[in-house]
């Protein structure tokens, strides 16, 4: 049911209201049994589909006698942040974050800011097969009350940002990611938006702020005096950039500003195995280590939990700073961006990081999970132990380079990634872990 963020896919197949309902119930009677506050933040996208499906989460907690905080359309961020403040015992936001328009999800949320863990979504999965929950009565239903989160959200924003007057354009993309341009005009900025309207069916662009479907938004930055542009997904846990000369900053890129920011030498930040070799150059030359997690925010941010660990990013855009919260936090990460371009503008920074090619692919393959196991007893025979990497997938290093081969949570396919310093070595290397992939689908 769970993926690796949250439950997500197409709205009346994989999510109904059905299956809110039943989060809800399960939700609540987790709650109880483990003797937590039995108040439930709860909020949404402004994907239209969300509103069956808040009702339909919110009557599940209620008849397990969970009280119901509603927020109504509020960033993810916005919402897994208040669940603390207001002695929560869990949050629960109705998104798909940068998934299309047909799809919706929910993502659960712990108070400290942390998405469930392991334990507690196979618990929630448990009770829903099991019906493994106690519905209250008429006079032992939770209530249903709505609150403003968002206020709470911008005001810890501003009070943790330097201000710096800098002309921002921010890409909204029909999101719920409002709260970013009040903070950052509140801080002096000069701010002009794109797809500022929400709207569930993204006619702006996409939901996911990649560098095709941020075009609009380089274009705009390049030809006007913005010192850089900023771009949501959905939901706002994900942030993508623009430097002052126009340029989409690739997520490996954005990782490496914000970590070398983010840690003092000594110190370590945590990244998924599917990172650039580039970003642990750059940081080792500072003096800061690298700890790969597998990939996902919900793994990087258990990651960030060691006191040691002072940041923690994925390249997809989702980026943790764990003295601040441990959920992904975009509009945080705009204003880190935004005292970062204040001092120093981004495209002479980011020149300053190494880039090389990666090659990325797949391979369709039925029986995934069992050509998974071929491949890792292969590659294990094949190259010395200290490096092949079974965390994720299955990554090998080599002496110039990478290639990771990891199962799709959703598709019968195997995901091929491979970089190296020259283009010729990514393409050789992205061939070969093709080619190990295609001899395990046969056996």
């Amino acid at each position: 049911m769970f993926g690796t963020s949250g439950i997500r896919g197409p709205v009346g197949e994989t999510v109904t209201a059905g299956v809110a309902l039943d989060v809800g119930r399960a939700l609540g009677a987790q709650l109880t049994a483990r003797g937590e506050s039995r108040r439930v933040v709860v909020g949404r996208d402004p994907r239209d589909s969300g509103r069956l499906l808040l009702d339909a989460l919110a009557a599940g907690l209620r008849e397990t006698g969970t009280d119901v905080l509603d927020a109504g359309v509020a960033a993810t961020p916005t919402i897994a942040r208040a669940v603390g403040p207001m002695e929560a015992g869990a949050g629960v936001v109705v998104t798909a974050s940068h998934n299309p328009a047909p799809d919706n999800g929910l993502k659960l949320w712990q108070p400290s800011g942390q998405a469930f863990d392991g334990d507690r979504r196979a618990d929630i999965e448990r009770r829903i097969a099991a019906n493994d929950w106690t519905l209250e009565p008429w006079d032992g239903l939770g209530s249903r009350t709505q609150v403003d989160v968002t206020e709470r959200h911008r005001e810890r924003l501003v009070a943790a940002t330097d201000a710096a007057s800098e002309q921002v354009v921010v890409d909204l993309g029909n999101g719920a990611g409002e709260v970013t341009v009040d903070v950052l005009a509140e801080l002096g900025c000069e701010v002009e938006t794109l797809n500022a309207q929400p709207d569930g069916s993204f006619p702006g662009r996409p939901s996911e702020p990649t560098a095709e479907h941020c075009g609009s938004l380089a274009a705009l930055v390049r030809e006007s005096d913005a010192t850089l542009g900023l771009a949501h997904d959905g939901d706002a846990d994900r942030l993508r950039a623009v430097a002052d000369d126009g340029t989409y900053l690739s997520g490996d890129v954005t990782l490496a500003l914000f970590a070398a920011d983010a840690a003092s030498a000594g110190e370590r930040v945590a990244v998924p195995v599917d990172t650039s070799l580039a970003v642990e150059e750059y940081l080792a030359a500072r003096d800061i280590d690298v700890e790969r997690t597998p990939v996902g925010d919900t793994h990087v941010a258990a990651a960030a939990t060691a006191p040691e660990v002072t940041f923690g990013g994925e390249p997809s855009g989702a980026w943790i700073w764990p003295a601040e919260t441990l959920c992904p936090d975009g509009p945080y990460a705009a204003c880190k961006l935004v005292e970062l371009a204040a001092t120093r503008p981004l495209a002479e920074r980011a020149s300053e990081i190494p880039t090389y090619p990666i090659e990325r692919g797949s391979v369709a393959v039925e029986a995934k999970t069992a050509a998974m196991e071929r491949l890792r007893e292969r590659l294990l025979a094949a190259y010395d132990d200290a490096r092949v990497s079974t965390l994720d997938g299955v990554r090998v290093t080599t002496d110039d380079g990478w290639f990771l081969l990891r199962a799709s949570g959703t598709q019968p396919l195997i995901r091929v990634t491979a970089e190296a310093r020259e283009q010729e070595r990514a393409t050789a290397l992205f061939e070969m872990a093709s080619e190990y992939v295609e001899a395990a689908s046969k056996g």
